[in-house]
């Protein structure tokens, strides 16, 4: 056989063999690329995505669209030429396995852990939209959730009202850990809450007066590696009652992020007019009670959806700014936000069509 023959043939098995390897050997890494998009003003699976009852909504056109990011599961185990292949397309994102599933987390771990936060950030959207209009909204401190084998496990319960800490009142969950921590570890704390099961009973019944309950709980030493703090294996959050009801139907999506655009959505029908004039407005964003903006993952991801839906104007947090301004869609303009406010704000400007001074993201 000649020798360039030979060369020839040589390196076309190497290479097959690299191929092979490449599609067969598995790498540590996940895909993120664009998911659904949908408009908090519309309709999703032939239900309004918003649906308020007991108080006057108005009409809204234009959209104010909520976006997110598909991933691949936890268990998918890519290989390298589908890494190589996303690491080169512009629509996707190949990131460490450990980025989207961290300390072994499975994906019903992770299905569980979104829906939670999706949760959250829907209450927490309600409560921002209906402060901006100083519509009063009822709110109370409570256990959110009680760590397995803590000292507080079947004694406090999810859902239950912590009024007092030894006595002293409880105003925000911060003042919980505050105090419980100023005991030495051994020590008991004692808690004056309001059943969770008592507590629905008396929302249903529309009723004030409720039940209270002291229970007594002896610390342990947190698992700190440094000072060891005073505490019982719980974590405090927020519960609200609102004056009317608002429902957001929206299935088979997880994560904190579509906060923001819950919000705006719930502005707009609660209010006269339009908030977008009828343009098309996507964004992203988690927001808390008092209507902050935070950072969300997948931001490339994001202004890549909404831009292939039409989208001209995406409300991004400004954490998220510099990153997103690496690559923007083309005829996309992405508009810095930090709070409702600022939301608000560049909408009016949006809606009147001053668009000049909007304040855009930039890579600084």
């Amino acid at each position: 056989m000649p020798r360039r023959t030979a060369t020839m043939l040589a390196s076309t098995l190497m290479l097959i063999a690299l191929l092979c390897a490449g599609v067969f050997i598995p790498v540590p890494y996940a895909e993120m690329s664009p998911g659904p998009t949908v408009n908090t003003l519309g309709e999703h699976d032939g239900e309004p995505v918003l649906q308020i009852a007991g108080r006057k909504t108005y009409p809204a056109d234009g959209h104010l669209n909520m976006t997110t990011v598909r991933v691949t599961s936890a268990d998918y185990r890519m290989n390298l030429v589908e890494a190589v292949y996303g690491w080169l397309a512009h629509d996707t994102k190949v990131v460490p396995h450990d980025t989207l599933y961290p300390d072994g987390k499975t994906e019903e771990e992770s299905t569980q852990e979104n829906a939670e936060e999706f949760s959250q950030s829907q209450e927490s959207a309600k409560v921002a939209a209906l402060k901006e209009l100083d519509i009063p909204v009822r709110s109370w401190v409570i256990v959110s959730t009680v760590v397995k084998d803590a000292p507080a496990e079947g004694k406090l319960h999810a859902g239950d009202v912590i009024k007092a800490v030894d006595g002293k009142p409880v105003k925000e969950p911060s003042d919980v850990a505050d105090l419980v921590t100023e005991h030495r570890p051994g020590e008991d704390v004692v808690f004056t809450v309001v059943p969770a099961k008592e507590q629905a009973a008396a929302e249903k019944e529309k009723r004030t007066a409720v039940r209270t309950e002291k229970v007594t709980i002896t610390t342990r030493a947190s698992d700190d590696a440094g000072e060891k703090r005073a505490v019982v294996g719980i974590s405090a959050g927020t519960d609200h009652t609102f004056p009317f009801a608002i429902d957001i139907k929206l299935a088979d999506v997880g994560g904190p992020s579509a906060g923001l655009m819950f919000a705006l959505g719930i502005y707009d029908k609660l209010t006269p007019g339009s908030l977008t004039g009828g343009s098309f407005v996507a964004g992203t964003g988690t927001i808390d009670d008092e209507g902050k903006v935070g950072p969300i993952g997948g931001i490339e991801m994001k202004t890549v959806g909404a831009r292939d839906k039409g989208a001209e104007y995406f409300l991004t947090p400004a954490d998220n700014c510099a990153a997103a301004a690496r690559d923007i869609p083309d005829g996309l303009t992405l508009v810095k936000v930090g709070t409702i406010d600022d939301a608000l704000d560049a909408l009016k400007d949006i809606r009147a069509g001053d668009t000049a001074d909007l304040p855009t993201c930039t890579t600084s």
